[in-house]
């Protein structure tokens, strides 16, 4: 535990380097003597900067206050006294006052909210990297590690960062050159970003059907919705499900079309032995907060071509010229992630295996816990795919009585995306959605997070 101890008199940089050796994010402060005499959380440092402390201040004995110290040799259950909704770190000392261990209770509420970030230490280490080295705009070590390294997760040459996954297919639109009077052809059953990025880039999408089995857009859709004026499909590896891409490729080559993979909701899932995201002329992925891996708000725009990484590049700096500061050749936007972003993205993305497994393991609980009740289908495993768990998703004729059930105590459940053109101000861009309202009828997301107590969710739905 020594690195993890720090002077009471120790600098700012001292302290969070202190913090940031713990796996509880604690700084243990001790006096001239080595013995203990305050604790310091990175929650504590986090209030200590906004009232205004800077990195090369120093520690004062106001800066930690009171603390609660427990001896060693005292039993689990006095240490569970000894904590508090506010006190969940103790220290525990010898008789002569020096640390030889400590204790964390970890509180838990009884909201079971859908999905929520796994963060530790490791992006907050990276994230005050990024902070102390001042590079927190748009450039950095850490936004040029993100894209390479997501890049060789996927499979692909070339990443470019941006702010968030909707400006990534706007992004990617705008690279290939789909504008107005071009027709792109996207599923029915997606997030309305998919569509919006389309409109924004002025062009008309077409809603096309998804299939029942897999719930991704159907190919065979496509082929009867293309026409002249057909530049472009989205296909969108909906719920982490891969979509038919072989087959999507096959037209897209036929009918000489772009194609851009929607890949926001499917990190990681595969067709064929590939990576979503390593099929099309350009992928968008979404590093949202509820994702698989996050950057709180982010995106990027994957492709394997070298032309379309520097236009991408070049667009996402204002069009400005990458060797002439300030002379704009095109028409750009300002797209780009932060480096601290990007930081958090770095540690996200050393962890992605373990968070997919983890996903996994949540959605074989739900199955184990639950297939007996006989209410809910599941998404299914295809043969050549590799789906991926980003929320739990499934179907049931009982959806609202289920959903209804479970907000009741406090956990919480999500309905599929509704049908694009069924809202009206996209009702007029529909071709065909017969199986499309029928998942978004039976479909709904359940609690894809720590700590989810199959047991009580069974007990719940025993009784419906």
């Amino acid at each position: 535990m020594k690195g993890s101890t720090c002077k009471y008199n120790s600098n700012f940089r001292e302290l969070i380097t202190a913090i940031d050796h713990e796996p509880a994010g604690t700084a243990f402060i001790t006096d001239e003597n080595e013995k203990l005499c305050g604790i310091v959380t990175d929650g504590d440092f986090r209030r200590m900067l906004l009232k205004g402390k800077s990195m090369d201040d120093h520690l004062s004995k106001s800066d930690f206050g009171d603390f609660v110290v427990a001896k060693k040799g005292e039993s689990m259950e006095a240490l569970l006294k000894k904590t508090s909704k506010k006190i969940r770190i103790i220290p525990i000392v010898d008789d002569e006052g020096f640390l030889v261990d400590y204790f964390v209770y970890r509180h838990q509420t009884r909201f079971t909210p859908i999905a929520e970030p796994t963060l530790d230490n490791t992006e907050y280490r990276y994230l005050m990297d990024a902070f102390t080295s001042t590079w927190i705009s748009s450039r950095g070590k850490y936004i040029d590690q993100f894209e390479e390294n997501f890049s060789n997760f996927i499979g692909c040459k070339y990443g470019v960062a941006v702010s968030n996954g909707t400006v990534a297919i706007h992004l990617a639109l705008e690279a290939l050159g789909v504008g107005e009077g071009d027709e792109v052809i996207i599923p029915d059953l997606t997030f309305a970003a998919t569509i919006n990025a389309v409109l924004l880039a002025k062009a008309t999408p077409v809603l096309v059907d998804v299939d029942l089995e897999s719930w991704t857009i159907s190919p065979d859709e496509i082929e009867k919705a293309i026409n002249p004026n057909t530049k472009a499909i989205i296909p969108v590896h909906v719920y982490g499900q891969a979509c038919d891409m072989e087959g999507i490729m096959d037209i897209a080559k036929k009918h000489d079309l772009k194609v851009i993979e929607d890949c926001a909701e499917a990190h990681g899932a595969e067709f064929k032995g590939k990576r979503v995201g390593s099929f099309g002329d350009i992928a968008t992925f979404s590093f949202f907060a509820n994702k698989i891996i996050t950057t709180g708000e982010g995106g990027m725009c994957m492709t394997n071509s070298a032309e379309l990484d520097d236009r991408m590049r070049q667009m996402r700096d204002h069009g400005m010229s990458r060797e002439k500061k300030y002379w704009h050749e095109m028409i750009g936007f300002n797209y780009r992630m932060t480096n601290l972003q990007a930081a958090i993205g770095c540690a996200q993305l050393e962890k992605i295996d373990q968070l997919l497994e983890r996903n996994d393991n949540f959605e074989k609980q739900y199955k184990e816990a639950l297939d007996e009740l006989g209410l809910i289908q599941w998404q299914k495993e295809i043969e050549g795919r590799r789906k991926v768990v980003w929320l739990v998703a499934c179907l049931s004729d009982h959806k609202e009585a289920i959903s209804n059930a479970l907000r009741e105590n406090s956990i919480d459940v999500r309905p599929f995306f509704y049908c694009l053109s069924d809202m009206p101000i996209y009702s007029k861009y529909h071709f065909s959605n017969k199986n499309a309202k029928l998942l978004s009828e039976k479909g709904m997301n359940l609690p894809t997070v720590e700590n989810v107590d199959y047991g009580l969710i069974k007990k719940i739905l025993s009784q419906i």
